[in-house]
């Protein structure tokens, strides 16, 4: 398996314990904001080795973008879980394209 599907996994399994209603909202504001900028910066690492692998970048640019708007704080959870759904998503479609080579 390719480290990009790798990252877009963990990346997946990140965004969706962070969309998590209210815990999710919680982490983040006991941490003081540090998490999505953390996610951000995976995300980015995520997205540099999509390109290096020829890989889907869709999963890792909304991430980015989701660790944007989460400052909003509904608007966040909700796009947590959307992030966390499409990271999985691309991380599928990479594995099979993958096992299918």
């Amino acid at each position: 398996m390719k480290s990009s599907t790798i990252m877009k996994w963990i990346t997946g399994v990140c965004e969706a314990l962070l969309g998590i209603p209210f815990l999710g909202g919680l982490f983040v504001l006991a941490n003081g904001w540090a998490p999505l900028l953390f996610m951000g910066i995976v995300h980015l690492i995520t997205l540099l080795l999509s390109v290096r692998d020829n890989e889907n970048k869709y999963g890792s640019i909304f991430g980015i973008i989701a660790s944007v708007v989460a400052l909003i704080p509904v608007v966040g959870m909700v796009m947590h879980i959307i992030s966390a759904l499409v990271l999985f998503v691309a991380a599928i479609r990479s594995r099979r394209k993958t096992q299918v080579m």
